[in-house]
């Protein structure tokens, strides 16, 4: 069971921007593996396109938006 199924009513998880795409429009350089090999690498692990899941649900009935950052050391897997 993952974070987002722990914090919301059962069954109420609708995703949002599921398309979103992590990117380097700045061209950030790091003294580690390249930013680019980064994104790439946390996708394949995650299944995730991006660090943050954002939907919506309800939370005991009441109706809720919800956003979830994935930390760089948790190795979340998409299951909802």
């Amino acid at each position: 069971m993952n974070r987002i199924e722990l914090s919301i009513d059962p069954g109420t998880w609708n995703p949002m921007d599921e398309d979103m795409v992590s990117a380097d429009p700045i061209k950030f350089h790091s003294r580690e593996e390249p930013y680019k090999k980064r994104i790439a690498s946390a996708q394949k692990k995650t299944g995730l396109t991006d660090a943050i899941q954002t939907g919506t649900g309800q939370l005991n009935g009441i109706p809720v938006a919800l956003g979830c950052v994935l930390p760089e050391e948790h190795e979340c897997k998409k299951e909802v």
